[in-house]
C-alpha cells in the first residue's frame, strides 16, 4: 500500500529537545539544561520568530504575493527568512554585514534569497540603517518584517519557547540565561517566566564592545541601536563575556560532544560565571545554533 507523505517544513520548527548538560560543570551543585535549537530545520533559534512573524503578516494581509520579504540580519534569521519565505512562495532580500560567515551566506543563497552586504566595519547597525533606506525608497516593493521591532518576534518565544521550557523542566528551575540579538528570545521567554515564576532570576549575556560575538547585538556604547522590542526589565543582571571566553567555551563544549556556535559558547561562559554567584540550583539556557556555520569565521582556528 502506497502512502503519500506530506512533509511541511514549518511543522519541524519548535519542540526542540531540552538537554541535560550538567556534566559541563563537574563536581558542582549546579544542574544545567539547554534547548537544542540547532535542531530546527534552518539550524537555529531564529526559525521560531521568523515563522511567527511571516505567518502573522500573511494572515493579517500585510504580506501579499506581490511583495518582497526584506530584513536585516546577522545571519541566522536570514537563513530562516530565505528558507521559510521561499518555501511559502515569496521572494526574499536580506541585508547582512559583510563579515557574516561564508557558510551562512552560502545557505541563504542556496534557498534563493538575494543578498546585500554592508560594510563589516560598521557592524550590525549599518545593515539596519541600510534596510530602512531601501524600504523608504521603494515602500510598495517590500514587506519589511523588521525583526528588531516586530512584536510577533518576542511573542513566538512567549507563546512557544518559554512554554516548552516550563513543561520540559516540570516547573523545577530557578535561573535562565540568554542574550540579545534582536531582543526577541530574552524578552518573550523572560516575560513568560516572570509571570509563572515571580522569583526566577534572569541573566542577560552581553558582549564586550570589541571584538564582538557573532549573533549578539552590541549594546555597549551610546550610539548602538537598542532593539525596540527588547524589554530590559525582565533582565535581573547582565553578564559580560568576551569573544575569547566564548571561543574557549565552544572548545570546552566540543570536547564534551557539543558542537556549538559562538553565541552558545558565550551563554556557557555566562553560566560558568553565574555558577560562582549561586553555588547551587538549576539553570536553563539556549544553544542557539551549531558550530559548523562558523568554520570560515575563524572560531575553530
Amino acid at each position: 500500500m502506497n502512502k503519500k507523505i506530506n512533509l511541511d517544513i514549518l511543522s519541524l520548527i519548535g519542540n526542540t529537545p531540552l538537554l541535560d548538560v550538567s556534566y559541563m560543570f563537574p563536581n558542582s551543585d549546579i544542574s544545567l539544561f539547554a534547548k537544542a535549537e540547532w535542531m530546527n530545520p534552518g539550524g537555529s533559534l531564529k526559525d521560531r520568530s521568523v515563522k511567527n512573524m511571516l505567518l502573522k503578516a500573511i494572515n493579517e494581509g500585510q504580506l501579499t504575493k506581490n511583495k518582497v520579504i526584506i530584513d536585516s540580519s546577522s545571519g541566522n534569521a536570514a537563513i530562516a527568512y530565505s528558507m521559510i519565505g521561499n518555501a511559502l512562495g515569496y521572494k526574499v532580500e536580506i541585508v547582512i554585514p559583510g563579515n557574516a560567515s561564508l557558510e551562512r551566506k552560502q545557505r541563504i543563497k542556496a534557498h534563493g534569497a538575494s543578498l546585500i552586504e554592508t560594510d563589516p566595519s560598521e557592524g550590525y547597525d549599518e545593515a539596519l540603517r541600510y534596510v530602512h533606506k531601501l524600504v523608504e525608497n521603494d515602500p510598495d516593493k517590500y514587506y519589511f518584517c523588521d525583526q528588531y521591532a516586530n512584536v510577533n518576534n518576542w511573542l513566538a518565544h512567549y507563546n512557544h519557547t518559554a512554554v516548552e521550557i516550563i513543561e520540559q523542566m516540570n516547573n523545577k528551575f530557578e535561573y535562565f540565561i540568554g542574550g540579545v540579538g534582536t531582543g526577541g528570545s530574552i524578552t518573550g521567554i523572560g516575560r513568560k517566566l516572570k509571570e509563572v515564576y515571580p522569583n526566577i532570576k534572569i541573566f542577560g549575556v552581553r558582549p564586550e564592545v570589541w571584538p564582538g560575538i557573532e549573533g549578539l547585538k552590541p549594546l555597549g556604547s551610546d550610539h548602538d541601536i537598542v532593539p525596540k522590542i527588547l524589554d530590559e526589565s525582565v533582565i535581573d543582571e547582565w553578564i559580560y563575556i568576551t569573544a575569547d571566553e566564548s571561543k574557549k567555551w565552544c572548545f570546552k563544549a566540543a570536547k564534551k560532544g557539543l558542537f556549538l556556535g559562538q553565541s552558545s559558547g558565550s551563554y556557557l561562559a555566562a553560566c560558568n560565571k553565574v555558577k560562582a554567584k549561586i553555588n547551587h540550583g538549576r539553570i536553563v539556557t539556549l544553544f542557539n545554533d551549531f558550530g559548523d556555520r562558523y568554520f570560515s569565521s575563524g572560531l575553530w582556528n
